[in-house]
């Protein structure tokens, strides 16, 4: 094996409340090792991880921080194979969110740190996670201190036009503090996006497509002749679908009447708006979609949050059509809930049966766990699960990166 140990990237993710990691030569598509760590912050924090298709599981702890996540990983899983670690070349970071400053993947120093330090305020969730994980590494692994990337979900939302980013409010806000909508999610979108094009044999650059990723976090994203023209996500995180404890779209005035009447903190409408609401909020049990799986025919709780899920999604599909000129080529599902769910995929299209949707119900059925393929009957508009990738992705965009620092 030693021999095919070439160009191999160590990429971090770290979540809200999970890290992934994985080590993988991203030129030949090759995963050695892969895992994540969840239910961060719980009673049972746990992990997983397959090495060389063996596969492992522990329960690490309790109330463990992403920290001691971290050295778990690295002193745990990663130094014990140390043939794969002493080949590494670089390692990759996603970054949920650049702020103004940063447009693109980049070379991690001090100034792109404070950087992604600065735009904690759009990404409140996930920045400070992505720099303690970055922070960590670099203390770990100080052999590659300058070999580190940051790949930003926000890059792939740099095109938009600015019918689509500008908020309706001054424009001084815009101009002086640039408030406007930076999207989130752009790794996966950009990587569904590229499979797209190869699955339908299409230039990537006269792609019509809409991506809609969906998970704990849920996205949507207008892409035509492969450049984005708008997302769902916007400032933060927290624009847009329904999502697993985020509340997605709401009227602004409901913070001021909750603030003003109800006597609420600004920081406590926060952590409702990001951590109570969505799924949880209006089932009021749970945000784990295995839940409204089993509970969505016996349970008004489960239904009701699914039905709004479905709705808001499904207006999101109809009005991005608009965009598409005259042509739209696929819609495009993937995420932990968009690959696996196959009757929400089926709520969705029901309602869209008038824009010539039409799923196959026998194909979307069978379609989950990791499987790719085309959902639809023929005369319908194609509508596609591809499962993401983002780790692959990270992968591919450090070694370019690095190569090009190296020329």
């Amino acid at each position: 094996m030693d021999n095919q140990l070439n160009n191999l990237i160590l990429v971090l993710n770290c979540g809200s409340s999970s890290i992934k990691f994985a080590i993988l030569d991203p030129i030949n598509n090759i995963k050695y090792l892969y895992g994540i760590v969840e239910c961060l912050f719980l009673s049972n924090t746990y992990i997983k991880w397959t090495y060389l298709d063996k596969k492992y599981n522990k329960i690490i702890g309790s109330n463990m921080n992403h920290r001691d996540a971290l050295n778990f990983i690295i002193d745990y899983v990663l130094l014990k194979q140390k043939n794969i670690c002493k080949k590494l070349i670089g390692i990759g970071h996603r970054v949920v969110h650049g702020g103004s400053r940063i447009k693109q993947s980049i070379l991690i120093d001090d100034y792109v740190i404070n950087c992604i330090q600065n735009a904690t305020c759009f990404a409140p969730l996930h920045n400070p996670a992505n720099l303690i994980g970055i922070k960590t590494i670099i203390e770990k692994y100080s052999i590659l201190s300058h070999r580190n990337v940051a790949v930003f979900d926000t890059s792939f939302y740099q095109n938009m036009p600015e019918t689509s980013f500008l908020y309706a409010i001054p424009y001084k806000f815009y101009k002086k503090y640039g408030i406007r909508r930076y999207g989130a999610h752009g790794i996966s979108h950009n990587y569904i996006a590229h499979k797209t094009a190869i699955i339908l044999k299409k230039s990537f650059n006269s792609l019509n497509i809409i991506t809609c990723h969906l998970g704990n976090g849920c996205s949507i994203s207008a892409i035509c002749n492969g450049v984005c023209v708008d997302t769902s996500m916007g400032l933060t995180p927290l624009e847009g679908l329904v999502m697993g404890t985020r509340s997605g779209d709401i009227d602004p005035s409901i913070i001021f009447f909750m603030h003003k009447q109800l006597h609420i903190s600004i920081n406590e409408i926060e952590k409702i708006l990001n951590q109570k609401s969505g799924l949880l909020g209006l089932s009021e049990i749970s945000s784990d979609f295995r839940y409204f799986e089993k509970a969505y025919d016996s349970e008004i709780e489960a239904k009701r949050a699914v039905q709004v899920f479905c709705h808001r999604l499904s207006k999101y599909i109809a009005s991005y059509m608009s965009l598409m000129g005259n042509r739209l080529d696929a819609v495009v599902f993937t995420g932990g809930i968009g690959e696996n769910v196959s009757f929400i995929r089926e709520l969705i299209f029901s309602q869209l049966s008038l824009l010539n949707f039409k799923i196959n119900l026998t194909l979307n059925r069978v379609t989950i766990g990791g499987k790719s393929g085309l959902i639809t009957e023929s005369a319908s508009h194609p509508v596609f699960v591809i499962p993401t990738d983002e780790e692959l992705a990270i992968a591919q965009e450090t070694v370019h990166i690095i190569n090009k620092k190296l020329l």
